[in-house]
């Protein structure tokens, strides 16, 4: 259920899969992670460019993958060396900084420089939770939906086959996180396959709100996580 609501999420906005479906999956069944989730990253993004390629902003994309190669190293390191809960409280208050500072801002300058921030901090994030959606969505926040929902996906893409091999290396990818990921794909293609009417929705100029509002959410989620992780 929660990749399902996470892929409609996804399917309208750009990102938000993970944001949703981590948190869930972090808590019933924490050795799964975060491998499951990314072989869910690495699929749902070839749906949205088999219908919207053709509006990926490349230069942009070139600069944050960039950036994204270095943060994907530091994110296998604090996998293998910082506890699920402490990577997951810094990531969530991270994202809630950036939402407020973002939120009291005209504009969110794009450039080679926020792009190549925005994808070393989600290499980080990505690698280390499953979650390295919001600092790319944050930055692309003033663009059309159906650019930041392309641009995204090829990123995402990307991304997650990257720290796919990463975590393998690092022997973090277990063969039962990889089988979970590929029995999650069935959700997840019924999510994007119903998340039509929301990407007509918010492209009629609601997509900034959107974005704002799905990172604050992916935050709190992933500090609510981790409490109930440490009450538990």
């Amino acid at each position: 259920m929660a990749v399902f609501v996470g892929a409609i999420v996804q399917g309208g906005v750009g990102f938000g899969l993970a944001l949703v479906a981590a948190p869930a999956l972090t808590m019933l069944g924490p050795d799964l992670m975060p491998g499951a989730i990314q072989v869910v990253n690495v699929t749902l993004p070839l749906f949205t460019l088999a219908a919207e390629w053709r509006t990926v902003d490349w230069r942009g994309l070139g600069f944050a993958v960039l950036g994204r190669l270095p943060g994907s190293v530091i994110g296998a390191v604090i996998v293998v060396y910082v506890s699920p809960y402490s990577r997951g409280v810094f990531v969530a208050v991270m994202v809630l900084v950036a939402v407020a500072l973002t939120a009291r801002a005209l504009s969110v300058p794009r450039n080679g420089v926020t792009l190549a921030s925005a994808g070393f901090v989600s290499g980080i994030t990505g690698t280390a939770t499953g979650i390295g959606g919001p600092p790319m969505g944050l930055v692309y926040q003033h663009a059309k939906g159906p650019q930041i929902r392309a641009t995204l996906a090829m990123f995402f893409f990307l991304s997650a086959a990257q720290s796919l091999v990463i975590l393998a290396v690092v022997d973090e990818l277990p063969a039962r996180a990889l089988a979970t990921g590929a029995v999650l794909i069935v959700p997840m293609v019924l999510g994007f396959l119903v998340s039509g009417p929301l990407r007509r929705y918010l492209d009629g100029g609601k997509v900034r709100v959107a974005v704002l509002v799905v990172a604050a959410a992916s935050a709190v989620a992933l500090v609510v996580q981790n409490v109930i992780a440490q009450l538990s």
